[in-house]
C-alpha cells in the first residue's frame, strides 16, 4: 500500500460496523473517501484528530480499491467558535453541503481553499456573517463558471455610478431599474469582496447599510439548491 499525507476538511461522517467510520475528505487533491477504523472506540488513537468544522493533518493509505485507510490523524485547526453561535453553524454546514456539491460537478483545488477559509471567517466572531456569506456565494459561483459581472449590465452597458440597478433572475445579471435597490455603494462593495480575501475585507468599514442587499444579489445569482 502506498501512503500520502494530505490537508483536509471532513465533509461527511458515516458509521460503519460496530466502531469504524468512513469519511468523505476535501483535501487541495480534490474529493477522497477513506476508513478510519476503531474511530469510534474510547481510546482510538484517530478520534481527537478529525473532526467537522476543522483542518485536518491525515496520513491515508492506498491499495487497489477506491476506499482509503486512515492511518494517523492530527488536528491543524479546530474552528470551535463556529459550534457557539447557530447561524454561523448553519451556514458552516451549508457551505460544506454546497461545496460538496461543486467540487463533485467541477474538478478544482479552489474548492478547498474556498472552504477553508470560509470556515476560518465563520470562527472569527469580528468578521460580518452577512459579509462571509456574500463572499462564499460570489466565489462559489466564480468557481463554478457563472461569476457575476460587476462591469456591465445584463445589456452590455457599463455600470453607471449614476445609476440603480436590481438583479435579473433570467438573465443571471444586474439591470439598471429607476428604483433599483443596488446603488454605485453596493456595486462597489461587491466588486471590493469579488477581489479580496475575509481577512483583508474585515478591515473595511461603513458596510452596515449596504450589505444585506449585496447578499442578497449574491445568493439569487449562485442559486444554490436547497
Amino acid at each position: 500500500m502506498r501512503s500520502n499525507r494530505t490537508r483536509a476538511i471532513v465533509l461527511r461522517r458515516t458509521n460503519y460496523g460496530e466502531a469504524d467510520r468512513i469519511l468523505q475528505l476535501l483535501t487541495p487533491e480534490g474529493k477522497q473517501s477513506a476508513i478510519a477504523k476503531g474511530v469510534r472506540k474510547e481510546k482510538s488513537r484517530l478520534a481527537g484528530g478529525i473532526e467537522l468544522f476543522a483542518i485536518c493533518d491525515l496520513v491515508v493509505s492506498r491499495g487497489k480499491g477506491e476506499l482509503g485507510l486512515i492511518t494517523s490523524a492530527r488536528l491543524v485547526h479546530f474552528y470551535r467558535h463556529i459550534l457557539e453561535d447557530y447561524d454561523r453553524m448553519q451556514f458552516g454546514y451549508e457551505a460544506i453541503k454546497q461545496v460538496s456539491r461543486g467540487s463533485d460537478m467541477i474538478e478544482a483545488a479552489d474548492w478547498y481553499d474556498l472552504l477553508a477559509e470560509t470556515l476560518a471567517g465563520l470562527d472569527a466572531r469580528s468578521i460580518d456573517r452577512q459579509l462571509i456569506e456574500t463572499w462564499f456565494y460570489l466565489r462559489f459561483a466564480d468557481l463554478a463558471g457563472y461569476g457575476l459581472s460587476l462591469y456591465v449590465d445584463v445589456d452590455g452597458q457599463a455600470l453607471s455610478a449614476d445609476a440603480s440597478y436590481s438583479y435579473d433572475d433570467v438573465q443571471k445579471g444586474l439591470r439598471q431599474r429607476d428604483q433599483g435597490s443596488l446603488t454605485s455603494d453596493h456595486i462597489k462593495l461587491l466588486r471590493l469582496i469579488a477581489a479580496k480575501p475575509l481577512e483583508v475585507l474585515n478591515r473595511v468599514g461603513g458596510i452596515d447599510d449596504v450589505i444585506s442587499e449585496c447578499l442578497l444579489a449574491a445568493r439569487r445569482h449562485a442559486a444554490l439548491p436547497t
